[in-house]
């Protein structure tokens, strides 16, 4: 039997990521944020001098990379040719840029079976041993992982978006271009701002991160019963073990 699968989309600023990567320490599971395949997708093309306007291009080179995903929720990684560009793919000039990736449908559909494996290596083995995974990002509840065992919404106010990653030390002006700006492309090739048919919406608006965390636990709980309650114990007393 394989372990539990937790998808959960949205726009940037929800605490999609922080939410997901709590949960998945808690559950002991393995994190996956989808946007960082995007991400260094994009920053390969970069390097490589692709021009972005040509989607074939794109996809070819997109096929080349070679990137390993590390998987821990303690300490998410993101390999690019044996050198770790964890902090590189968060940098404004690739927040800037990944939308020509990201709609980029010939490129989209590659990186997309890419995660579906991913998460299918999860649930089989992977880093949390076939436990299962919490896989985030925008079109994780109804492209990539549809039958996912649950599946969030993570929403919120508009300007709460823009002053979260505002918060963050970065520019003003920058965030609400990175922020606003990209969730508007991507909005023409995927939808992440209304919940589908069997996805729970979840508002983090006025929702601490421990309330949002809670609130997904809550989630998985109903989902799978005592499976969910066992596996939360059992990670408590693995970090307790571990402190």
């Amino acid at each position: 039997m394989t372990g539990v699968s937790i998808a959960i989309d949205g726009p940037a600023g929800t605490g999609k990521s922080t939410v997901a990567r709590e949960v998945a320490r808690r559950l002991g599971l393995a994190y996956f944020d989808t946007g960082a395949t995007y991400r260094v997708a994009t920053l390969w093309c970069m390097r490589e001098g692709v021009d972005l306007a040509q989607e074939s291009d794109v996809a070819a080179v997109v096929e080349t990379m070679n990137v390993t995903l590390v998987l821990d929720p303690r300490n998410p990684r993101v390999v690019l040719e044996d050198e770790d560009v964890s902090a590189l793919i968060r940098t404004d000039s690739v927040a800037l840029t990944v939308s020509k990736v990201a709609t980029n449908l010939e490129a989209r559909a590659a990186l997309g079976q890419w995660q579906r494996d991913i998460i299918a290596g999860e649930l089989e083995g992977g880093y949390s041993e076939g436990r299962g995974i919490v896989a985030e990002g925008r079109d994780i509840t109804t492209v990539i992982a549809p039958d996912a065992d649950v599946r969030i919404l993570m929403t919120a106010d508009e300007e709460i978006r823009v002053a979260r990653r505002a918060g963050e030390g970065a520019d003003l002006a920058t965030v609400r271009e990175a922020v606003l700006g990209r969730d508007k492309k991507d909005s023409t090739v995927v939808q992440f701002h209304t919940a589908a048919d069997g996805v729970h919406t979840l508002d983090t608006s006025e929702l601490t991160i421990e309330e949002a965390v809670q609130a997904v636990l809550d989630l998985v709980a109903e989902v799978r019963g005592d499976d969910a309650d066992e596996a939360t114990e059992a990670s408590s007393a693995e970090t307790a073990g571990n402190e």
